[in-house]
């Protein structure tokens, strides 16, 4: 047994740095990647001077045609491309998290697969029930097959009582939990950070975009239109797209949370049933002997 806890413990300790070890790289890389494809649509998309009159990103958008919105959204301002940052951030990390959570939950159903799983500990057949975690994969599975490998470790071993067999499973269903939820959870700060930082980007653009309005109506003798108008749209543009970025981060985030519950759940139930399956056999066959 103590063998089997060392096996257990080298592969905790290089398991867990891989999995944190990726996570910035990824991370980093994806937040660079987003800032500078924004930049890019900010001066050469939104930017171009074919979606302004004459030719002048100064001017206004030109009258109709695509280039109307993709000009007066560059009438934003500065903070345009950092809002921009953050919806494309939002978008990829949500793209990632639906990859891991598919990943995750398997090959099939997982609830349908805990009734099998259930249905096989009933009969005492831990060989079919590991099977089905082969067959399945994905977190619950990876699991429930680290608990179910424990569990026909420890069964006959003559040198342990049953709590201490049962405390083993329940500590090697814990371990195995501990892997895997870090991968599940990995890169939702970020999500739940933009769903905030968003807002408050907006409502930065929204500030600035009425300094110029007000500076504009502050003119001595008749308000300079252009940039009253100038000032107007960089506060509504702005508004609008820090709450819409902001609204699709609050949604995959809140969306993403409910999966791993779900997830978490499964694992809990997994772990429950491997353990009352022990305790009941153990019986058995203690009473039988």
């Amino acid at each position: 047994m103590s063998d089997n806890k060392s096996s257990v413990n080298q592969t905790a300790a290089t398991a867990v740095p891989t999995k944190k070890a990726g996570m910035p790289a990824f991370t980093g890389l994806a937040i660079l990647s987003a800032i500078i494809v924004s930049m890019l649509i900010f001066f050469f998309v939104l930017g171009n001077p074919a979606n302004f009159v004459d030719g002048d990103t100064s001017k206004h958008p030109i009258e109709e045609g695509a280039g109307k919105w993709l000009g007066t959204v560059f009438k934003g301002g500065i903070v345009v491309p950092i809002i921009l940052s953050l919806l494309l951030m939002t978008i990829i990390f949500t793209i990632e998290r639906l990859m891991t959570l598919s990943r995750a939950k398997g090959s099939g159903n997982v609830d349908n697969f805990l009734r099998r799983v259930k249905m096989y500990l009933s009969s005492n057949n831990i060989q079919a029930a590991l099977a089905e975690c082969d067959k399945q994969k994905g977190s619950v599975a990876s699991v429930v097959k680290s608990g179910l490998l424990k569990y026909n470790h420890v069964f006959n071993l003559p040198d342990l009582d049953k709590e201490q067999k049962l405390s083993a499973i329940q500590k090697e269903i814990e371990e195995a939990t501990a892997l895997e939820l870090p991968m599940l959870e990995k890169n939702l700060v970020v999500i739940a950070t933009i769903a905030s930082v968003a807002t408050l980007m907006g409502l930065f653009g929204t500030v600035l975009g009425m300094i110029k309005a007000f500076s504009a109506l502050a003119n001595a003798g008749a308000p300079d239109a252009s940039a009253l108008s100038t000032g107007i749209s960089e506060a509504l543009i702005n508004t609008a797209l820090g709450i819409g970025t902001s609204a699709l981060a609050i949604i995959f985030y809140n969306y993403f949370t409910s999966r791993i519950d779900s997830l978490t759940f499964n694992i809990d139930e997994a772990g429950f049933s491997i353990s009352q399956t022990f305790a009941s056999n153990y019986k058995e066959v203690t009473v039988q002997a």
